[in-house]
């Protein structure tokens, strides 16, 4: 029977809405046994509003939400330095953040696209993963997740995108994309 303590590699990609949202979900289960949630965010910048920073800073102590972006989007076809740059701090805090065993859950939210367009390796975050200790599970969200990932992970749930409000012209609106 397999250890029950096991830190869990759990992801959550594909091309749907919900991928961050999930993760969120999990985190705030962890918080309800008491347990501390660290959410780095690759591709989102301290400037960025957005509902979970403002909820964890009112109201979930908790629930740690780091912004380890720039505040303007990634041109994913040629990221500039700086964004590799943030990427590759944002990895290492988290490698920090697992070592330490402070968190019972920690989330690289965007880390898939962040593997994608190059702003950090595959190979980084498999060595991450190779890291698990007891008691700190971890999360990976956002489109195009490597295969090799995909293997590495204990759990891995794909969302698909059936349809969305945008494809209607509905823009983003505050509580529900950000």
């Amino acid at each position: 029977m397999a250890d029950a303590n096991k830190g869990l590699i759990m992801v959550y990609t594909g091309d749907g809405k919900g991928k961050t949202t999930a993760a969120l979900g999990l985190a705030l289960r962890q918080i309800g046994w008491g347990k501390k949630v660290l959410f780095l965010q690759f591709m989102k910048g301290q400037g960025n509003v957005y509902g979970e920073r403002i909820a964890a800073e009112k109201y979930l102590p908790l629930l740690r939400i780091e912004q380890c972006g720039r505040d303007e989007y990634v041109d994913l076809s040629d990221p500039d330095s700086m964004d590799r740059e943030l990427a590759q701090k944002a990895l290492e805090r988290a490698a920090q953040a697992i070592e330490s065993a402070e968190y019972g859950l920690v989330v690289l939210d965007e880390v898939c696209v962040a593997m994608a367009c190059g702003l950090v390796s595959t190979g980084q975050v498999l060595d991450l993963l190779a890291d698990m200790p007891e008691g700190t599970d971890l999360v990976l969200t956002g489109r195009y997740c490597p295969q090799k990932i995909l293997e590495a992970a204990d759990m891995v749930s794909e969302v698909k995108e059936v349809k969305h409000h945008y494809t209607q012209g509905i823009a983003a609106r505050e509580g529900i994309e950000f």
